[in-house]
């Protein structure tokens, strides 16, 4: 199957609606008081500015963390592997995956940072054999041990061929929920939205070693866009 679509707009995505609500309230209220303030002289000017300009800049960054892009992939979708995230790729490497398939898996790794979209696409089609939610630490997200112990969820995709995918979301340091909208024996798509992670944190592929990759370290990536592999 081959999609033609191009992304067409941007939207906030639900998960930060109550988010930007309570933070709006909070910046109207720090902007009137300094604004307040100035319009009384009641202190030095560069003060005010300075905490408006603050305020301003940190709802702009929260605006643009929640946002969530339309995409569409460009290019065929059979055997193909898709970002799952915006962000870096931080590891590539041979594992030994040892939640799921318990044998040896080529880990694609990417960190999502604070200025980073934090929605995540279903990296392949095909259908949901296994959804997990594990609780663990708070490690941040791009050390190596975050893998095994930060708290995470895993979504195994088994594809009209017969491979299966792992995608595992996991939590940063200051990310305190994961949520995951895929289900066990669900049909999921590339171009579907698999979840959303708050706040700082990464996303792992867990792929076949044969697969054929097309990404490096420290490529920036652009979920549901960056083709990360092709199966065999």
């Amino acid at each position: 199957m081959i999609h033609n679509k191009r992304r067409n707009k941007i939207r906030l995505h639900s998960e930060g609606k109550e988010t930007l609500l309570i933070t709006g309230f909070i910046a109207a209220a720090i902007a009137w008081f300094c604004f307040y303030m100035l319009d009384h002289d009641l202190g030095p000017a560069w003060i005010y500015y300075t905490i408006a300009g603050i305020t301003l800049v940190v709802y702009l960054i929260l605006l643009n963390f929640f946002r969530c892009p339309i995409r569409m992939f460009q290019g065929p979708t059979t055997k193909t592997v898709v970002a799952p995230a915006d962000g870096h790729i931080v590891v590539i490497e041979e594992v030994d995956e040892n939640d799921y398939f318990h044998d040896r898996r080529l880990m694609v790794s990417i960190f999502m940072s604070l200025t980073n979209v934090h929605a995540n696409w279903i990296p392949c089609e095909g259908t949901i054999v296994k959804v997990a939610h594990q609780d663990g630490n708070f490690h941040k997200a791009y050390l190596p041990k975050a893998s095994e112990e930060n708290e995470r969820s895993m979504v195994v995709i088994r594809t009209p061929h017969g491979e299966e995918i792992m995608a595992r979301q996991i939590a940063g340091a200051m990310a305190r929920r994961i949520v995951t909208y895929s289900e066990e024996g669900q049909e999921c798509f590339i171009d579907d939205h698999m979840g959303f992670i708050k706040f700082g944190s990464r996303v792992d592929l867990y792929l076949p070693l044969d697969a054929e990759l097309y990404v490096k370290m420290g490529q920036a990536t652009v979920g549901d866009e960056t083709l990360i592999a092709k199966l065999k």
